[in-house]
């Protein structure tokens, strides 16, 4: 069958709608993806997303990744998330040679969890590493075959391994998930199910060529317009499609809810001129932030480099894309919560849990108002030194 006939990961990801809402009650109170979802979703490839085609990955473009991730998430922003985070740890494929690689995700049911950098230090030896450390917010490591761990470099002399401009290397280092001690940690208000636990290593060997770095964009060995794109720009994708789907199921089931709700001593919430014009507006705000930020991955992605990462104010464009649409996901999900009354308050609605992952969100990196001001900078000619 020509590949052009196959369904898309956006046609496969409906196709699951209704078994991941189905999912939800219990991904809420274990919290934890079900092995029966598990298992349709990899059948559906929806893990392999962003892998090289090299090591059988589909290897989709960046606005059909982002369409899939909102689609998923409209279902269930645990699932959504979970799924773009191991896509975006894909990504280091292409930054490793090709046998690890084929080591790593040539299980098809392939998962890579990994946590955050921080000040974690790993130290050169002999034809690899050795690590120890604690690292937080693994998102998806209870279903993970392999983990990594974001580590600056000690060489032998005791000296920090450098780029050339003299920033600190940060080396991402892989090894089975069996490899780490697993920590219950993740108990939190939202994005309950993605079981971001804490991990932690106890002098591991990790080999050399089970290493590579995030930090040298231009270094892919894949050829593939995807790969121009510095992964951290994906991740913001990534979460600016969790967002999106979020606000947009908000937003629908606010509309039903407005047909129907008389609020006490009111007219129905639909013929209320406040609710009209806050509903157009919040239409209007996903609705744009989405279509501008498909534009920009769509237009950036025609002309990508072969043989190089997108430039500076390209990867500006795409922050800024992504930070608006998280910020104005947020901000529609915020009046829709509180438009609907008590409504919201209650286990089970429409709202309570969303409200919460949403929020969730807000909290981590790629929501602070921090990159509108890394854009503005660039946009007025005065780019930062470091810019992904």
């Amino acid at each position: 069958m020509d590949t052009a006939e196959l369904p898309t990961p956006l046609a496969k990801a409906r196709l699951l709608a209704g078994d991941i809402a189905a999912a939800g009650d219990e991904i809420e109170r274990t919290r934890r993806i079900p092995k029966t979802l598990l298992d349709k979703l990899h059948e559906a490839r929806l893990c392999r997303m962003l892998l090289p085609r090299s090591v059988d990955g589909d290897e989709i473009d960046p606005g059909a990744y982002l369409l899939t991730i909102e689609e998923i998430s409209r279902h269930d922003a645990s699932v959504g998330w979970n799924l773009f985070v191991t896509n975006s740890a894909a990504l280091l494929a292409p930054h490793m040679p090709a046998e690890t690689a084929q080591t790593i995700f040539g299980d098809p049911r392939a998962l890579v969890a990994w946590g955050p950098p921080d000040k974690h230090v790993a130290k050169a030896v002999e034809g690899g590493y050795r690590v120890s450390g604690r690292w937080s917010f693994a998102s998806g490591c209870r279903n993970a075959t392999w983990m990594g761990a974001h580590c600056r470099v000690q060489e032998p002399d005791g000296s920090l391994r450098k780029h050339p401009d003299g920033r600190s290397l940060v080396l991402s280092l892989l090894f089975p998930v069996a490899q780490a001690k697993l920590i219950d940690t993740w108990d939190t208000i939202g994005l309950r199910g993605t079981a971001s636990d804490t991990y932690e290593l106890d002098d591991l060997f990790v080999p050399d060529a089970f290493t590579g770095t995030r930090e040298h964009p231009d270094a892919s060995r894949e050829p593939g317009s995807l790969y121009a794109f510095p992964q951290q720009a994906i991740y913001a994708v990534g979460v600016a499609g969790v967002a999106l789907g979020i606000a947009r199921a908000m937003l629908e089931a606010f509309k039903a809810l407005a047909t129907e709700k008389t609020p006490r001593g009111l007219s129905r919430l639909a013929e209320s001129t406040g609710v009209q014009a806050g509903v157009a507006k919040g239409e209007a705000r996903i609705g744009s932030a989405r279509a501008y930020l498909l534009e920009v991955l769509r237009e950036i992605a025609a002309r990508a480099p072969r043989d190089r990462a997108i430039d500076v104010p390209d990867r500006g464009r795409v922050r800024l894309a992504t930070a608006n649409a998280i910020q104005g996901s947020i901000e529609t999900a915020d009046w829709l919560y509180k438009n609907a009354g008590v409504t919201a308050i209650f286990p089970g609605s429409p709202y309570e849990r969303r409200f919460r992952d949403i929020h969730t969100l807000s909290q981590q990196i790629q929501s602070r108002d921090a990159h509108f001001e890394a854009v503005g900078s660039i946009l007025l000619g005065n780019p930062p030194d470091i810019f992904y």
